[in-house]
């Protein structure tokens, strides 16, 4: 068999309304709809899409979860229209999760925004503000140790708001807030929650940005920020290069 003649690599299993719910997002894209729009129906997207309603209405709970649709009762679809970066948030209108080269992007977005904030972090952190970054390390590490996932991404979420809220840049906060936002819409619809083989490696990692800024060292804590991403997707980089080959 000739280079040219070999099978190309399985396209990897994606669950329908997860393949649905990044449609949806690109229909969003695509007709320019802001925050506050009212969205096709679940019959007409299923006509769209090509599938059932059953299918439509599971892909929109989980944009519902993810921050991305409203569904209301009686009254139809909308883009919502919650708070994001510096108001409603202009990102979500073209972000796609399951896009290789948007999610490497945002990861480039967050590593030039928490090493930002882990350096301003290191001089200007109060004692309480120390003390509820270690506390969200903690919980992070318990989750990790007793497998209980959401627990996990609870000390997540809660260390990187954390570290940006002790930076006392209220702009640096919105934006980690809203990356990490977008971050997990990528974990979910286009990576089905498998990400998370770096899980002991970050709590180490944190660890170490918590020690450089506990120590008021801005320099250490940037590049402890800075290793702690860079690690992170390549744990991404994994996941992609095992659902590709299967390696």
């Amino acid at each position: 068999m000739t280079r040219d003649e070999q099978v190309a690599p399985p396209v990897p299993y994606r669950p329908g309304y997860e393949v649905v719910a990044e449609q949806i997002l690109q229909l969003i894209a695509e007709l320019a709809l802001r925050p506050g729009d009212r969205m096709p129906t679940e019959h007409e997207l299923a006509a769209r899409m090509g599938t059932s309603r059953t299918v439509v209405r599971e892909a929109v709970k989980i944009l519902s979860a993810l921050g991305r649709v409203r569904a209301h009762k009686g009254r139809g679809l909308y883009v919502s229209d919650d708070e994001g970066m510096l108001g409603a948030s202009p990102w979500g209108a073209f972000f796609l999760p399951a896009d290789l080269d948007h999610v490497y992007k945002l990861f480039e977005f967050r590593r030039i925004q928490e090493t930002a904030a882990s350096r301003l972090a290191a001089a200007n952190a109060t004692p309480a503000e120390l003390r509820a970054i270690e506390a969200a390390a903690e919980t992070c590490r318990h989750g990790h140790v007793s497998g209980e996932s959401t627990l996990f991404d609870r000390g997540d979420d809660e260390f990187h708001l954390g570290i940006a809220a002790a930076s006392h840049n209220q702009f640096l906060v919105a934006a980690v807030r809203e990356a990490r936002r977008l971050q997990r819409q990528s974990n979910i619809i286009g990576m089905s929650g498998s990400i998370g083989g770096h899980a002991a490696g970050a709590i180490e990692e944190h660890t170490a940005i918590y020690r450089a800024i506990r120590d008021g060292d801005p320099e250490a804590a940037a590049r402890a920020a800075a290793t702690h991403l860079d690690n992170t997707l390549e744990d991404y980089r994994r996941e992609i290069q095992r659902r590709l080959f299967g390696q």
